[in-house]
């Protein structure tokens, strides 16, 4: 290959990318644009939000739990060290509403609920389920993306706040039933130590922010996708992919953001 050819490749995957963001971008805009019409129906929504979120309460409380067992077993063996296991509750209460439990209901809700939607999605595109109902003068994106989006965002933060409780349930089992850590403890610094807007707040909004682009990713895959089996597979692959790699960047820039200043 010559240099003009590797030239003209790369300006061809260059232009194929700069494409892609725009039809995403577009994809989007023209989505948000859908959910006052899609509130009027609210009871899609509500039904989204029980498929989107009930249906994965299951893998998130499980994950919150194991989630908490480690977090203090891996903190109680630090702090130890330097006798100030009294801190473990408040260490253990920091990490999971800052952090892991945004982060990682984030990463839970692409695998099996941002999956699931792109799946489902890609299924209707491949059997020309949306292309009929756009034939039948329906809105597909007011009827069928719109109230999964906001089923999405909404139960994004709720997860996340019970993925964190459970974890600091778990947490308090392990430390406190089992090493033998100081009950009053665990908690009091928790309860003087944590602020609710600063620390709980910020948590909730990065899962917000994570909800509205897990969810609008697995839904632009699904929109997008070829409609054929292989189709449908690589853009379920994509959803995981593209939404992990989106949730690990935002949150980045979220924690500089609002935890850059005392």
């Amino acid at each position: 290959m010559t240099l003009a050819d590797g030239l003209a490749a790369l300006g061809a995957r260059t232009i194929r990318a700069v494409g892609s963001f725009g039809r995403a971008g577009l994809f989007f805009a023209d989505l948000v644009l859908h959910v006052p019409a899609a509130l009027r129906r609210f009871g899609l929504v509500v039904r989204q939000i029980h498929a989107i979120g009930n249906l994965s309460l299951v893998i998130i409380l499980s994950s919150g739990l194991a989630v908490g067992f480690v977090l203090a077993l891996q903190m109680y063996y630090a702090l130890v060290t330097y006798g100030a296991t009294e801190s473990l509750g408040l260490i253990v209460n920091l990490s999971l509403v800052r952090e892991l439990g945004p982060v990682v209901t984030a990463l839970l809700f692409a695998g099996r609920a941002g999956t699931s939607l792109t799946a489902e999605i890609g299924l209707m595109k491949a059997g020309e389920q949306l292309a009929a109902m756009e034939m039948m003068a329906v809105d597909p994106r007011s009827r069928v993306l719109a109230p999964r989006f906001i089923g999405g965002v909404i139960s994004m933060p709720l997860l996340a706040i019970l993925f964190s409780a459970v974890g600091i349930l778990g947490a308090w089992v392990v430390a406190v039933l089992l090493i033998g850590v100081d009950s009053g403890n665990f908690w009091s610094l928790m309860q003087s130590r944590v602020d609710v807007w600063r620390d709980v707040g910020n948590g909730v909004v990065k899962s917000f922010a994570f909800g509205v682009v897990c969810t609008a990713v697995a839904l632009y895959q699904g929109h997008e996708t070829e409609a054929t089996p292989e189709g449908v597979a690589y853009a379920t692959t994509r959803t995981v992919v593209v939404s992990s790699l989106s949730v690990l960047g935002i949150d980045f820039m979220l924690t500089a953001l609002m935890f850059s200043t005392p």
